[in-house]
């Protein structure tokens, strides 16, 4: 049986998920630029402040302006994604009200931004199984939760994506040491999230400084955003095998890799190759 392998046939991805659009976004991305770690940022574009807005003194959660928000996501390394149009808890709402909040925040971040906005993140972690559908009517290909998994698994359904862990979670620097440390076959995603002003409220910035020294520029991951990572491996569970299981055709867009046991290989959009 083959195994998946990330493109450049690494083993393993990293990838992180922060919330809401605040100001304390400057310091995490510049932290994260200079460790080459990828991350997702999901967005309230109904609640974007005025743009001469001026915060009370010790005020924490300082979400940025329209203008600001361009200017600091507006990067080839990081994704933005929907978080709702007012951050409304999508179970507490009519299908219409959610679908509103969902598609409206998607078209205008795409309007932002000049992308296809493609993923998501649940306000508050709460959903049920309307939100699900209401995301999947949307055109929203992953959305995360905020269940900590502690684990390294691929995800199985991605519109109810649980992360490895909180960035406060006590286990953050065991579960770094396990996955730097794993010598196993198998893929590994190490899914980290949060919010940004979180460090400035527990003045406590050196635990991401610590992550990023210790899980930046490893030679062995796939440093990804969150729809990189969804995208890349809703493809390869696209695969195509004979009944013999001895040939493997590609029938997706994407270049990908595997393992046969023995080497890592490549399979072209729409090849097919003899395992």
């Amino acid at each position: 049986m083959i195994q998946l392998r990330f493109p450049g046939g690494y083993r393993k991805a990293l990838t992180l998920s922060y919330d809401d659009g605040v100001d304390q976004d400057r310091k995490l991305i510049e932290l994260l630029d200079a460790a080459g770690i990828a991350c997702t940022f999901n967005l309230n574009s109904g609640l974007f402040p005025p743009e001469d807005i001026t915060y009370p003194a010790g005020q924490i959660h300082r979400r940025l302006p329209e203008k600001k928000v361009r200017a600091l996501y507006d990067t080839s390394r990081h994704e933005v994604a929907v978080h709702c149009l007012t951050h409304a808890s999508l179970p507490e709402l009519p299908v219409d009200q959610m679908i509103h909040e969902i598609h409206q925040d998607r078209l205008n971040l795409e309007s932002l931004f000049g992308t296809m906005v493609r993923g998501a993140a649940y306000p508050y972690g709460t959903f049920d199984s309307r939100a699900v559908e209401a995301l999947s009517q949307c055109g929203i290909e992953y959305c995360r939760t905020v269940i900590s998994s502690h684990r390294f698994d691929l995800p199985r359904d991605f519109l109810r994506l649980e992360a490895t862990c909180h960035h406060n979670d006590p286990e953050l620097f065991r579960l770094c040491d396990d996955f730097r440390r794993d010598t196993s076959d198998h893929p590994l995603l190490f899914y980290l999230w949060g919010h940004s002003y979180e460090f400035e409220a527990h003045n406590n910035w050196e635990r991401i400084e610590q992550f990023c020294r210790e899980m930046g520029g490893l030679p062995d991951v796939w440093y990804a955003t969150n729809l990189q990572i969804c995208l890349y491996i809703k493809a390869f569970r696209a695969l195509v095998y004979s009944a013999d299981g001895k040939r493997i055709h590609n029938p997706t867009c994407m270049k990908l890799c595997f393992s046969d046991g023995q080497t890592t290989r490549e399979i072209a959009p729409g090849e097919t190759l003899m395992i």
